[in-house]
């Protein structure tokens, strides 16, 4: 099973997600105003960055749902 990295910076307003490893980051780029894609060496992405994200007052954590999708399954 590949790792899903997931960080919410609440003073920065960010939210991280990683689906590769984040030591292989060779250049991010601008998808859109409020998106950045992380790349590795090869161009693939490796994670994303969403800003301006924030969490309602008094949420003390995020709820991460993984799922299998057909054809994913091993």
């Amino acid at each position: 099973m590949k790792k899903l990295r997931v960080y919410h910076d609440a003073y920065g307003k960010t939210l991280s997600v990683w689906i590769g490893d984040p030591s292989t980051e060779d250049c991010c780029e601008e998808a859109d105003d409020d998106t950045i894609l992380m790349r590795d060496a090869t161009g693939a992405i490796i994670g994303f960055e969403k800003l301006n994200v924030v969490l309602d007052p008094g949420a003390e954590r995020l709820t991460i749902e993984l799922v299998e999708f057909p054809g994913d399954a091993a």
